[in-house]
């Protein structure tokens, strides 16, 4: 398969960014984006040019660093996956690809395709852990929780804080990833101890990094690789309203 590609190039975050163009032939149907990004770097640095920069790590979907615009999509124009999981059979033959980084304002751009997304980070440091002491698993019956509970804790679980949500969302909202953070500490007896600082403290935290607010568009779940539901969203705003009413620690 043969494509063009249109690549945001840019140096750091303070040079000014432009779209290049690269033909790249001979692609296997079958090659994931990010092997197709590796045989581009691979016939740029034959050349003593400076590769594209992207971030990347497990290849397999679950580690979350591999977000990228595809064509005004976060991930790409396939639902339910991340960009390493997005196969080159998803696009025509010879099809011109823009591929650009995320774009919020809290994700500032380090180097072409890899931003900055630390803010997640201290958004899971101001609240997002329990005080339950770790060791030997325990025995799975001890604390017993409804299966129902156990199965939507574990949907929300599920996010692997790419940022797909923020890129794709019409203010930069982190409303998604807060959500099924908080929700999935929620819904189980482990998490209750923080429950009321929590969603204060990583709400407050979401509000300083500069995230814009939700506006229902739902544009976050459809972009999701992994499909996180609005729902927990619902949930967020119930347990910070329940926090504010009922104070205290």
């Amino acid at each position: 398969m043969n494509f063009t590609l249109k690549i945001w190039r840019q140096k750091n975050r303070q040079a000014e960014g432009r779209l290049v163009a690269y033909p790249i032939r001979d692609i296997p149907p079958d090659a994931s984006f990010l092997e197709m990004l590796d045989v581009l770097n691979q016939d740029i640095v034959s050349r003593n040019e400076e590769p594209v920069a992207f971030d990347h790590d497990c290849r397999e979907g679950i580690c979350g660093s591999c977000g990228l615009m595809i064509k005004g999509r976060a991930h790409g124009p396939h639902q339910g996956v991340a960009t390493c999981e997005l196969r080159m059979r998803n696009f025509p033959d010879g099809d011109t690809i823009v591929v650009e980084p995320w774009r919020a304002r809290p994700f500032p751009i380090i180097k072409d395709l890899t931003v900055d997304r630390t803010a997640f980070d201290r958004i899971m440091q101001a609240g997002g852990y329990v005080s339950v002491k770790t060791g030997q698993a325990p025995e799975a019956n001890v604390i017993p929780v409804p299966k129902a509970n156990a199965e939507e804790a574990m949907d929300a679980a599920a996010c692997i804080g790419c940022g797909a949500c923020v890129a794709t969302c019409p203010n930069g909202s982190a409303m998604l990833f807060v959500a099924a953070k908080v929700s999935q500490l929620a819904l189980l007896p482990q998490g209750d101890a923080e429950r009321k600082v929590r969603v204060e403290r990583m709400v407050a935290q979401m509000d300083a990094e500069g995230f814009g607010n939700c506006s229902n568009t739902y544009a976050c779940e459809a972009e999701c690789p992994k499909q996180i539901s609005v729902e927990h969203i619902a949930r967020l705003n119930r347990e910070y309203l329940r926090a504010k009413i009922q104070g205290g620690p």
